[in-house]
């Protein structure tokens, strides 16, 4: 069996799953597929197969920092795989990222829309900076958002910037490219060395135009990602057999790409 990793999925701590799952449900008219904690992904990664998963964090106010890079040393395993999160908003930001590096995580997630930054500002660039210095993954949220608008922050004109002012940054790009942007994720984004993970799009772009993305974009910067606890693990993957890929592509996709991203080969 084919050894797969989730490199887009999100949990919460168990007081805080109970709280926040049933808000954002109601708020935002979606259904999860999990009821948000750690214990639950598990659950779905054993029934799908799913040997390891990157649990991303969002800061969305300066003074989560703590608590987020606590929690995230406390479920760190083999299987899963914590990213931190530091807000733009933070005097301290700077600083916290060394400190995330420096607790041994492997990257950090930002999100425009939760955290109100444009990706390309130019208060954002020292950022970058750092988590190139430290060493870490940046997952962005790229793309627009499903329940905080459309505003054009995270469009793939503004990330191929990033993209071409830090070569360096270890940068991973979102729901192939950009959420529901996908036109503008084909014209700047598609065929260059930029990593993109798959999460929470085939159902929406359709299996034929996810496919055409897979197979065009170099293999070694495709990453599968579902955004569990939205989408549901086995059903992703579901979709990825459905699409016949040649063998060698597909162990990139689903693991290859990821554990030597994560530097977690030997």
């Amino acid at each position: 069996m084919m050894k797969v990793i989730d490199f887009h999925a999100h949990a919460f701590p168990d007081k805080v799953a109970e709280m926040a799952i049933p808000s954002l449900e109601k708020e935002r008219d979606i259904r999860a597929k999990l009821d948000g904690k750690v214990s639950s992904l598990l659950d779905s990664m054993d029934s799908s197969g799913i040997d390891s998963s990157v649990v991303a964090s969002i800061a969305t106010r300066p003074e989560q920092f703590g608590s987020i890079l606590n929690w995230s040393k406390e479920i760190v395993s083999d299987r899963i795989i914590p990213f931190a999160s530091v807000h733009p908003d933070d005097p301290d930001a700077l600083v916290h990222i060394e400190m995330i590096a420096s607790a041994g995580l492997k990257g950090v997630k930002l999100h425009p829309y939760y955290q109100k930054f444009t990706v390309d500002e130019q208060r954002m660039y020292p950022v970058y900076k750092k988590l190139v210095e430290c060493n870490l993954i940046l997952l962005l949220h790229t793309g627009y958002d499903l329940f905080l608008g459309w505003e054009k922050i995270a469009n793939p004109e503004r990330v191929i910037k990033i993209a071409e002012n830090f070569p360096d940054l270890k940068l991973v790009t979102s729901h192939f490219g950009a959420w529901q942007d996908w036109e503008d994720s084909r014209k700047y984004i598609l065929g260059k060395p930029i990593y993109m993970d798959i999460a929470f799009s085939i159902h929406l772009l359709g299996l034929e135009k996810a496919k055409e993305f897979l197979i065009t974009h170099p293999s070694e910067y495709i990453l599968f990602g579902t955004d569990s606890p939205w989408a549901d693990q086995k059903e992703t993957l579901d979709y990825i057999d459905a699409m016949n890929l040649q063998q060698h592509r597909k162990e990139k996709l689903l693991w290859k790409n990821a554990e030597k991203l994560l530097s977690l080969t030997d």
